[in-house]
């Protein structure tokens, strides 16, 4: 059998004349804000302490830049580690990454801010946490993934329910 060589057919984007494409680029990530304490060096000395419980908490935040179609987002991440003798360890960190966003329609643009932005940057953030506690002294803390949609979509019915229930 000869092989045909016809080029693969090619999906056409924009081709209505309406119809903009979407343009989403990465322009950088980086560490915004990072604080690491380390308040029970004394304790971690003495031996072997009970197993800690760590408190998580993530947060996310967008804002567009002067620069036109640049946008930031920013996951706010703090982990704590405690055990009935105190804290072990404190981690605060703002993880930021840059965005040139052009042609998005404004009602996605939250959205993309707020979910894919975050999920674009979280994998650098989680290795970073996993180093910085590393080097603590500590076993490395490692994140499971986390869906920024679902976090997203909480948030929403959270503020709705707060609005209804405002007295009128």
């Amino acid at each position: 059998m000869a092989e045909d060589n016809k080029p693969a057919p090619r999906a056409e984007v924009g081709t209505d004349s309406n119809e903009v494409a979407v343009e989403a680029q990465i322009v950088g990530q980086f560490i915004k804000d990072l604080s690491f304490e380390n308040p029970s060096l004394g304790k971690l000395l003495e031996g072997p302490a009970e197993p800690p419980s760590i408190k998580l908490e993530i947060n996310v935040a967008a804002k567009k830049l002067k620069q036109e179609d640049f946008f930031e987002s920013v996951i706010d991440f703090k982990a704590v580690a405690s055990n009935k003798d105190g804290t072990i360890y404190d981690l605060e960190v703002l993880y930021a990454g840059l965005f040139r966003i052009k042609n998005m329609p404004e009602a996605a643009l939250e959205p993309f801010l707020l979910v894919n932005c975050p999920t674009l940057t979280f994998p650098f953030l989680r290795r970073l946490v996993a180093d910085i506690t590393r080097e603590g002294g500590f076993p490395p803390l490692l994140l499971d993934p986390i869906d920024f949609g679902q976090l997203f979509m909480r948030r929403k019915q959270d503020m709705a329910a707060a609005a209804n229930s405002k007295p009128n």
